[in-house]
């Protein structure tokens, strides 16, 4: 397996951009509107941005709710946020018209919508760049589209850059199938349970010390299998599962800061939870199946036992995109 890290790294460059913005999961907007009270409407927006930099989006209603400045417009957690509280339509106005998220065609982002009316109907919906459109309509609709938290699942897991880092580190680690699936299963049993207290509030964390933990953790790997590699035995070598189990917990940290990024839908958020960590597992299980199989394949390939300095790549490689992560997340919290 060592003969074919070389290949690896080139598959993982792929991947792995130095560039922080790609260091993490490309996230979606969020429009709620909420009818409060008959024929009442509170409306939350949420678009993604850095620094100083907004995505030029604007949510659109063909009824004309949205045509009105929003009462309030603030920064928040990354995200610029707009309200409108009580405006004043008819129920009935909805039916038929055409919900539009200007300027999503031009991104690769998505925008999760729930429209919640008094009756308790709900509509919910995904808008992507290729149908930046919904068309409205208040018969046979209000059920909880089920593979959209699957797919944000596993595209967050899949653009999560620094959670693959370490998952490809225990994967390169870890000796025997057998242990490499308790080792798995640790991380994922572990980052389940702080996914879902996170997620429902009953634990609340600072998301800058966690991406920084998160950061140090794919660090601390990448040194024990530079450490292994050198025929150092440490305790991720002894104890794969315990070191996966904790920084498991710290990761299940992370993503839930995702989900709430995302939202939840306020009537189904136990199936959304489920799903969505489903569809982590599943994207993380596809990683790791990948890099077995591209090892596997390549131990089969005459001349591919490549060794010597350039197997080195990998570890290194890892660990110092992990450090430039640490640094510059340890930058916001000191700044």
């Amino acid at each position: 397996m060592r003969g074919c890290l070389f290949a690896m790294i080139v598959s993982l460059g792929a991947v792995l951009p130095t560039c922080d913005v790609l260091a993490h999961e490309v996230r979606p907007a969020y429009l709620e509107i909420d009818e409060s009270a008959p024929n009442r409407f509170d409306i939350l927006w949420k678009q993604p941005s850095l620094g100083t930099l907004v995505l030029r989006l604007n949510p659109r209603l063909s009824n004309g709710l949205l045509d009105t400045p929003p009462d309030e417009e603030y920064t928040a957690n990354s995200f610029v946020i707009r309200r409108w509280q009580g405006r004043n339509l008819s129920h009935d106005s909805f039916d038929g018209s055409t919900l539009r998220i200007e300027g999503l065609e031009h991104t690769i982002t998505d925008a999760l919508v729930n429209i919640s009316f008094a009756s308790g109907q709900q509509i919910q919906t995904v808008l992507r760049p290729g149908s930046p459109a919904f068309g409205i309509h208040l018969t046979g609709t209000g059920n909880l589209p089920v593979p959209t938290y699957l797919t944000l699942g596993i595209e967050h897991i899949l653009t999560g850059f620094d959670h693959l880092s370490f998952v490809l580190g225990l994967v390169l680690l870890v000796r025997g199938r057998l242990r490499l699936l308790k080792t798995i299963t640790a991380f994922t049993f572990a980052h389940s349970i702080t996914l879902a207290a996170a997620a429902l509030g009953y634990v609340h964390v600072s998301a800058p010390v966690i991406e920084s933990l998160v950061a140090l953790s794919i660090v601390f790997v990448a040194v024990e299998l530079t450490r292994a590699w050198q025929g150092h035995e440490g305790i991720t070598t002894r104890y794969p599962w315990l070191i996966a189990f904790t920084f498991g917990l710290l990761h299940g940290f992370a993503f839930a800061g995702s989900l709430a990024d995302i939202g939840l839908p306020a009537h189904h958020i136990p199936a959304a939870l489920l799903l969505f960590n489903c569809g982590v597992e599943i994207g993380q299980l596809l990683f790791v199946g990948v890099v077995l199989a591209i090892s596997a394949l390549l131990r089969r390939v005459p001349g591919s036992q490549l060794g010597g300095p350039l197997r080195w790549a990998v570890p290194y490689g890892i660990g110092a995109l992990a450090s430039y992560w640490m640094l510059e997340r340890v930058h916001v919290l000191i700044r």
